[in-house]
């Protein structure tokens, strides 16, 4: 059974991205490896968590695992294909079709803050503006202490030092995996002055 929900998954993942390769970073979805590191800071202390374009849910499945609940969870998706089987697989979680760079205009989790924001967004084929918008939205969603993750498949961290000047924020390289295909490096990001 886990088999054929695999092969679901990467089937859907490659038509979502064969119809739109620069939404979608990859022809497959993330593998467990990558889901595993760029999770691996979270627990059910962290508080609510936001993710960003979770796709089939390699993540979401990895934060439930790690001791998230559903109800701390606001799954943020474009792709309606997608958002449609979170909405199934995760009933109790909040999922929002949109885009996210609109994150700042909703409210999440009844006005408390998140913990902690994990991101599957291709942040380096987008444009530097909605590169700001994404992450000035997640941060101004998250706590003073808050962490935004995000993975690349890219040789350098996705978001430039100008960009992090701008918003007070600063990356951190969390690790790589070569587990993955492609293989993955995950960075976390946070405020300037919540760095010790």
């Amino acid at each position: 059974m886990k088999q054929c929900t695999a092969t679901n998954e990467s089937l859907s993942f490659f038509l979502a991205w064969a119809r739109n390769p620069l939404l979608v970073a990859s022809v497959i979805p993330s593998g467990s490896a990558l889901a595993g590191l760029i999770t691996s800071e979270i627990s059910h202390a962290t508080g609510p968590v936001i993710e960003l374009g979770p796709g089939t849910g390699v993540f979401t499945r990895a934060l439930i695992e790690r001791g998230v609940k559903q109800e701390d969870l606001t799954l943020i998706e474009s792709m309606p294909e997608f958002a449609v089987a979170l909405s199934i697989l995760y009933p109790q979680a909040q999922i929002l079709r949109m885009d996210a760079t609109r994150l700042r205009m909703v409210d999440l989790f009844n006005g408390k803050l998140a913990g902690a924001v994990i991101s599957g967004l291709p942040l380096l084929s987008m444009s530097p503006r909605k590169v700001v918008a994404v992450l000035s939205g997640a941060f101004r969603k998250m706590g003073p202490e808050g962490v935004f993750y995000q993975f690349t498949y890219g040789a350098r961290c996705p978001v430039s030092q100008r960009i992090q000047h701008h918003l007070g924020i600063k990356a951190e390289r969390l690790g790589r995996t070569l587990a993955n295909f492609p293989p993955a490096t995950v960075y976390r990001f946070r405020r300037v002055s919540s760095i010790h």
